[in-house]
């Protein structure tokens, strides 16, 4: 077996260029990938298509590249907690291709499994499947960009039929996400609801890498207990327990 791991966040996404494409685990800043975010942004890399469940918070997460100017295009289920994400895709230097949040598993999921696409019923009957949703706005607020209409078909696997639409998979260049434990194999562990995209994210991406709290050797991890197998892997970096952390939006109870 190989050993995966790499010295620095700098030499894991050494190789990720100008243009390329990338699945980013995560959901709101749960489980974001920020060393080997923080990573990309030092290193200047820019026209980044990301597909990602949302693009993080103004200064933190996926939001740092998406200030700095360094994303192309979003592909995302949720974009509503980052103000420059607004601006910019409203002035017309952002695409966006908004996708519900359980197609958007699926098709980075279909993607990771080499099934081409798929049949869902989640958007029949809107612009999802029909069409015309902006992708990408012109400066004068027109639409320069609208969303194709897609291939809809009649089934009935319970014996009534229903219409569902088809749904292309994701592949990207590269993936980036975060885990708890990993080992040398690439074999991977996530912490609760930082599991989330984090899975899919890694089995989309043609290189994979994976930034770890802790490094183990392999065999460490019990096999029952690993939730992402190292075939999906490439590359393995240990950022350690104390790495930063933020939420979204911290709420309280008065007097707590």
């Amino acid at each position: 077996m190989i050993d995966k791991q790499v010295a620095s966040a700098a030499g894991a996404v050494a190789d990720i260029r100008d243009g390329a494409s990338i699945a980013v685990g995560g959901f709101g800043l749960s489980g974001n990938p920020i060393a080997l975010i923080q990573a990309l942004l030092q290193q200047g890399t820019s026209q980044l298509s990301v597909v990602s469940n949302n693009c993080g918070v103004d200064d933190w997460g996926l939001g740092v590249l998406l200030n700095a100017r360094r994303i192309r295009k979003m592909t995302s289920s949720y974009v509503g907690e980052n103000k420059e994400f607004e601006r910019q895709f409203l002035a017309g230097e952002l695409e966006l291709e908004l996708t519900p949040q359980g197609t958007l598993a699926e098709k980075l999921r279909a993607g990771g499994a080499g099934i081409a696409a798929f049949f869902t019923q989640t958007g029949v009957g809107t612009q999802v499947s029909e069409g015309g949703l902006p992708r990408r706005y012109n400066p004068d607020g027109s639409i320069a960009v609208a969303s194709p209409q897609k291939e809809v078909r009649v089934f009935a696997p319970d014996g009534i039929e229903r219409e569902y639409v088809l749904e292309e998979a994701i592949t990207t260049d590269f993936a980036l996400v975060h885990a708890l434990i990993g080992d040398r194999h690439g074999n991977l562990v996530f912490h609760e609801s930082a599991r989330n995209f984090n899975p899919l994210a890694a089995m989309a991406g043609r290189v994979c890498i994976a930034q770890v709290e802790r490094l183990v050797e392999p065999g460490e991890i019990d096999p029952d207990a690993v939730h992402l197998p190292g075939i999906y892997v490439h590359r393995v970096l240990e950022v350690g327990s104390d790495i930063e952390k933020r939420i979204e939006r911290r709420t309280v109870r008065e007097g707590n």
